[in-house]
């Protein structure tokens, strides 16, 4: 296999222990902003301070930054900020397996804004893995005991609209940040990955300071309270989105987000041995058939 996918392997794992610390925290000492914030502001000087020591290390001269660069930065640090936000608020709603599943409908999102904005294609096999799994996280979408079988009412549910909500916004997130490291001109992926990574999680740090001191007073307070658990928060999240961006120098982002849904399995372990959820049959047989199409992809790729 090639290395981005055990890349993007690695990734998942990290989101998924980054994802069960946030769960923790917004059901306990923070809210959803504050645990959102967490994330963000602990990895930024992690990263900030790994990017330029490896740029020493390296002796690479700072890189320009086009103007495309600070654009598809700029949108894909916001549209991650939201998906994340509403990733959280949807563990309030769902069980932390079926809400990372939800989170998944990223995959097919991606592939047609990766072909709109960037021009990436997929091959068949590609399109094939990821309409699979895209049935999976249709059957997901029904709501446990729903009597209404029908796939609108499952998808209008707000623990489905937050999932697929989320879905969008990383799927603008991934092209954005893929847009962004390809306008960085080296052939190292790992220096084009540090140095952008580094860039927008500052400005996302930024940004919701901004934010949680006008709407959230004390919030920020709250996190530094919190740091014993939410720095670790920040070591996971810094590790998943560096080993994200790195993946995605190296190939097409729907393909790295489709190998990434292996991320459900991951959550699914986390439910049932850590927050003592139990994940009914339906739930069973669309995590199963998400699995294949990660599968299916796997073999082609």
């Amino acid at each position: 296999m090639e290395l981005w996918i055990f890349i993007a392997v690695a990734a998942a794992a990290f989101q998924t222990l980054r994802f069960m610390l946030q769960k923790h925290l917004s059901m306990g000492p923070l809210s959803t902003g504050g645990a959102t914030f967490s994330r963000f502001f602990y990895s930024a000087p992690i990263i900030t301070t790994l990017a330029v020591l490896y740029l020493i290390w390296t002796r690479e001269s700072i890189p320009a930054f086009s103007a495309k660069f600070w654009a598809y930065a700029t949108a894909g640090g916001l549209a991650q900020i939201l998906a994340t936000w509403c990733v959280v608020a949807l563990f309030r709603q769902r069980n932390f397996a079926v809400g990372i599943t939800f989170k998944k409908t990223e995959v097919l999102q991606t592939a047609i804004l990766g072909f709109v904005i960037l021009g990436d294609r997929v091959s068949l096999f590609g399109a094939l893995a990821i309409l699979i799994g895209l049935v999976g996280v249709l059957i997901l979408s029904q709501k446990p005991g729903q009597l209404d079988r029908s796939w609108m009412s499952g998808l209008l549910n707000k623990g489905a609209g937050l999932g697929l909500l989320s879905g969008i916004f990383f799927a603008i997130s991934a092209v954005g940040y893929r847009g962004a490291t390809l306008e960085i001109a080296s052939a190292d992926p790992f220096f084009r990955s540090s140095v952008s990574l580094a860039i927008v999680t500052l400005g996302q740090t930024f940004g919701m300071a901004i934010w949680l001191t006008w709407r959230e007073s004390g919030e920020i307070g709250r996190v530094i309270a919190a740091r014993r658990t939410a720095i670790w928060m920040g070591v996971t999240g810094m590790a998943g989105s560096l080993c994200w961006f790195t993946a995605f120098t190296m190939q097409n982002a729907a393909y790295v987000f489709a190998v990434g849904q292996v991320e459900v399995i991951f959550s699914l372990a986390a439910a049932a041995l850590f927050f003592k959820e139990r994940v009914s049959g339906k739930e069973l047989l669309a995590i199963a058939i998400i699995t294949v199409s990660i599968l299916i992809l796997v073999v082609a790729g």
